[in-house]
This record gives structure tokens, C-alpha cells and sequence, in this order.
């Protein structure tokens, strides 16, 4: 995975449509890292054969019947997990077996207090996140690929793409959950004006991120 995304132009390929969330074609892909729409296919169907997109095709049009066009390639991040390591490491089945350990024995609470000091150290600061802004940046240094929800709203919520700890999460939802909310509660700062809170949706991170006078406090 590592060679696949050495060249330039192919990594940011990779990093547009992990960012969009959604399908994206050719045409707009090529567009947004500013190369040919040729040079965007050879590069999106390479990441493909890799594994790290997923290709498909529908009519960009929204139209369907006759003379609604061909349909078009479009292309969405895996949701398969892939790491490299050279030479091999198994650090996911490590994470599993002290997940289970950890389950099995009741450490949620003490599993919590460590994630929430263990953020606390990696914020490096005193100050908590001064703004959503910030928090979107700490966010993104630790791979959560957050995005503003509802940037309009009077209460827009942080929503994030990637969870870190996904393979493990699949197997101890509460326990892993619980322990992501806390270094987030760690990462931000409890006292600011951003907090943390469990708000699960398919296929992205279980917590969420938002101001602290929003209306959504009471949940």
C-alpha cells in the first residue's frame, strides 16, 4: 500500500475521495487535484486494484431511461481496513485479545479514566480547544477525518468519517466506544466550549463534537 501511494498525484486522488464521504467521478476528481480526467482514471482504477478505493458506475445525471447518457465510473474510500508493516506485526490482535481481558474483567471505568488522561497528555496544553475549528484540527492530526455537519445550523455538529479504532470497535462496541468518547473528552478539554457525546451512525466515528451551548446538550 505504501508504493501505491508514493506518487503524488495518486495520493491526492486518494485523499479527495476519502475526504468526499460520498461517490465521486472522474470528471471530479480530475478537477480538484487539477490533472487530466485520463491521468485521474489510470490513477483511481490503480487504487482500486490496491484495494484502497471501491469503483462502481451510475449515471451522474440523476436521470435514467433513454437519453440519459452511459453511466459513469465513480468511486468510493474501501471499507475494508488495510495496514503494512514491514516486517510483519500483529498489533490488532494484541488490541482484541486486551479488549476482551478488559471486558471480561469490568475495566470500563478504569479503561476510561486512562483514555481520558492519555488525551489530556497528547492535547499537550492546558487550555482546551478554543472553538470547533480547533477541534476540527486536533480531529484531523489524529486520522478522524472530521467534517462540519449542518455548517448552517445554529448548532453545527462535528461529525467524523474515520474511526481509529474501527476493527476493534466491531467486536466490543461498548468498550471501545466508551473508551474513543473518553480520549476525545481527554483531546479537547472538558472545561472549553467544544464537548464530546456519543452519537453513533453507520460507517463513521460514534462520537461527535459540538459547542457547548448547543441545544443538544440535553441528550
Amino acid at each position: 500500500m505504501i508504493v501505491v501511494l508514493q506518487d503524488p498525484v495518486r495520493r491526492r486522488l486518494y485523499e479527495y475521495v476519502a475526504a468526499q464521504g460520498r461517490e465521486v467521478g472522474r470528471n471530479e476528481a480530475a478537477e480538484a487535484v487539477g490533472v487530466a480526467r485520463t491521468l485521474a482514471a489510470h490513477h483511481l482504477d490503480k487504487l482500486a486494484e490496491a484495494g484502497l478505493l471501491e469503483s462502481g458506475s451510475r449515471r451522474l445525471t440523476g436521470r435514467s431511461g433513454p437519453g440519459a447518457g452511459r453511466p459513469a465510473k465513480v468511486y468510493t474510500r474501501a471499507r475494508a481496513e488495510r495496514s503494512v508493516s514491514l516486517p510483519a506485526r500483529d498489533y490488532r490482535t494484541a488490541a482484541e485479545l486486551l479488549a476482551e481481558a478488559a471486558e471480561q474483567a469490568g475495566l470500563d471505568a478504569e479503561l476510561c479514566a486512562a483514555a481520558r488522561r492519555r488525551g489530556a497528555a497528547l492535547r499537550g496544553s492546558a487550555a482546551p480547544c478554543a472553538g470547533l475549528e480547533e477541534a476540527m484540527e486536533v480531529l484531523a492530526a489524529r486520522g478522524y477525518e472530521p467534517y462540519l455537519a449542518d455548517a448552517e445550523a445554529a448548532a453545527p455538529v462535528v461529525r467524523m468519517r474515520n474511526c481509529p479504532f474501527h476493527a476493534v470497535a466491531e467486536g466490543f462496541p461498548p468498550l471501545v466506544c466508551g473508551m474513543n468518547l473518553a480520549l476525545l473528552e481527554g483531546l479537547l478539554g472538558a472545561e472549553g466550549p467544544v464537548r464530546a457525546r456519543m452519537d453513533a451512525r453507520p460507517g463513521e466515528c460514534c462520537v461527535v463534537v459540538e459547542g457547548q451551548g448547543s441545544k443538544n446538550n440535553s441528550h
